[in-house]
C-alpha cells in the first residue's frame, strides 16, 4: 500500500487528474495544466506554486490584472490571457448553474448574494433578472455596463428580454463602484419609470437593488415600491 501510495503521489498533475479527477487535485497542480510548461531549471508546478504566492488566495485571481500574471517568472502574456479566459469562463459556468437554478425567498438573502457576486465590478453594471411564476430564476442578463446614462436605460429594451422568457417577474440590479448603495434621484426616477412599463404588459416590478461595498438598497425593503 506504501508503495502505491507514494508511486500516486510522484504522477505528473495530468496523469493525476486522469487517475483521481479534477476535484482530487491541488490549486498549483489545476494550474500546472494549464501552464502546461515550465522554464529553464523549474517545472509548470513550480510556476504555480510561485503565482499563488505572488497573486494570493484564489479570490485574487478574479481580480488580478494582465500585468500582474505577466510578472510572475514563467508566466507570458500568451499564458496569462489563457489563466484570465479560464477565470472569467468559470465564473459565467457558475453564474449560468446559479441563475438556472435560484429562487428568490428573500430580498435580504438575495441582496446579500448580489452584493456578494458584484463586489469586484470596476464599472457600473445594469442587470434585469426574469422570474417565473414561483420567482425561480429563468434568465439573469447584463444589459447595460460603464457609466450608465439612465436617459439610455431604456425599459422597453430590458422589458423584451422578459417577454422572450415568458417571465411572469422582474427584478433590476445595478451597482455603484463608489461602494455608497444609496441610490440616486436618477435611480428614483428609473425605478418608478421601470415600475410604470411592467405594469402596462403585466409584468411583475419585484424590486431593484442597488449594490455597493458588499451592500445593498432595495426598494421594496424601503417600501419605496408601489403597490402590485
Amino acid at each position: 500500500m506504501y508503495a502505491i501510495k507514494k508511486m500516486n503521489q510522484s504522477l505528473l498533475p495530468r496523469e493525476r487528474l486522469l487517475e483521481f479527477g479534477a476535484n482530487k487535485l491541488s490549486n498549483q497542480e489545476l494550474l500546472a495544466i494549464l501552464l502546461r510548461t515550465g522554464i529553464k531549471e523549474q517545472t509548470a508546478l513550480d510556476v504555480a506554486t510561485t503565482a499563488l504566492k505572488q497573486i494570493g488566495n484564489l479570490e485574487k485571481w478574479r481580480e488580478a490584472s494582465l500585468n500582474e500574471w505577466k510578472e510572475i517568472n514563467g508566466i507570458g502574456e500568451v499564458k496569462a490571457l489563457e489563466i484570465m479566459a479560464m477565470i472569467e469562463l468559470g465564473k459565467r459556468i457558475y453564474l449560468a448553474n446559479q441563475g438556472r437554478k435560484g429562487q428568490i425567498l428573500s430580498s435580504a438573502d438575495f441582496g446579500n448574494q448580489l452584493a456578494n457576486e458584484m463586489k469586484n465590478l470596476k464599472q457600473e453594471h445594469l442587470m434585469a433578472v426574469y422570474l417565473d411564476a414561483q420567482n425561480k430564476i429563468i434568465e439573469k442578463r447584463t444589459i447595460f455596463k460603464g457609466t450608465i446614462d439612465h436617459s439610455i436605460a431604456n425599459p422597453r429594451e430590458i422589458i423584451h428580454f422578459a417577454i422572450k422568457n415568458l417571465a411572469v417577474g422582474m427584478i433590476v440590479v445595478h451597482n455603484h463602484p463608489s461602494g455608497n448603495c444609496q441610490p440616486s434621484r436618477q435611480d428614483r426616477l428609473f425605478t418608478l419609470k421601470m415600475q410604470d412599463a411592467c405594469g402596462i404588459v403585466g409584468l411583475k416590478f419585484l424590486d431593484h437593488f442597488v449594490i455597493g461595498d458588499l451592500n445593498y438598497f432595495s426598494f421594496r425593503e424601503e417600501g419605496l415600491l408601489q403597490s402590485s
